[in-house]
């Protein structure tokens, strides 16, 4: 059985534009998928549908056989707290400490005053600091966000997703702003981390040797459409040539590192 399942999902913005045309996938429980193609193509907006921040207009998005779209009130807070989700600008308190950070993944799990004042259970806390020793900065508990580089807030990032204890692990394009031997490592500790937990993984990437290097799976969009759905050995230079709408531009398509 899938743990993730699109079914013919479209959506349409206010403005007209058709960001996802009947996209239709199945990914089962523990696969780390690796979705590529051009700004535009759609590759946001189809994985914001997977906890419901982006809602289709057609189709429906099922996690755990459990329909999201059409998830209200508890049980949408309940399909969010299970989806962690990690963005290409970090999206941290940039004031606030790493620890602080990381244990608002666990503001789903605790009463809301408990958020409010920082009164978070003592098995919460320890569990923090577990989550920042696996991606290898247990010592900047205590630091301020906005000290830190930024292939360690991205690490703090992961480190607050995964204090979710989540399922499901989305990923926009976390290695955008890196440079190559931090976007390495940042992608190693996101690939560890699923294959340990057995988290299913759907990362946007456009980084074509990048894709290959970390995916079980990738999946090509092109216009709202997937145009490619294969394993990495089947992504050849002509699959992503066909995916790009273009020659490989070695420069910009490809990391490196």
């Amino acid at each position: 059985m899938s743990h993730i399942e699109f079914r013919e999902v479209e959506v349409t913005y206010k403005t007209g534009l058709k960001a996802l045309k009947g996209v239709s996938l199945a990914i089962p429980r523990g696969q780390f998928l690796v979705v590529v193609g051009l700004s535009g193509a759609g590759k946001s907006t189809l994985i914001r549908t997977v906890n419901n921040l982006v809602v289709p207009s057609h189709g429906s998005v099922h996690v755990g056989g459990a329909d999201v779209t059409a998830a209200r009130g508890r049980q949408l807070r309940q399909v969010r707290s299970d989806v962690g989700m990690i963005f290409q600008t970090f999206n941290l308190v940039k004031r606030s400490s790493v620890l602080r950070n990381v244990l608002a993944g666990r503001l789903g799990d605790v009463p809301a005053w408990r958020g409010v004042l920082g009164a978070f259970p003592r098995e919460d806390v320890a569990y923090a600091h577990e989550c920042l020793a696996r991606v290898g900065i247990p010592e900047k508990a205590f630091v301020r966000a906005d000290a830190l580089s930024g292939g360690q807030q991205q690490r703090v990032a992961i480190a607050r997703a995964l204090a979710q204890k989540p399922s499901v692990m989305l990923a926009d394009e976390p290695v955008a702003s890196l440079d190559p031997p931090t976007s390495h490592a940042v992608m190693s500790d996101l690939k560890r981390i699923a294959r340990e937990d057995g988290i299913t993984t759907i990362v946007n990437l456009h980084f074509i040797d990048m894709a290959r290097e970390y995916a079980d799976r990738i999946v090509g969009m092109r216009d709202g459409q997937v145009v490619f759905d294969g394993t990495p050995e089947e992504a050849t230079d002509q699959a992503f040539e066909d995916i790009y709408g273009r020659p490989i531009d070695r420069e910009k398509d490809m990391r490196g590192g």
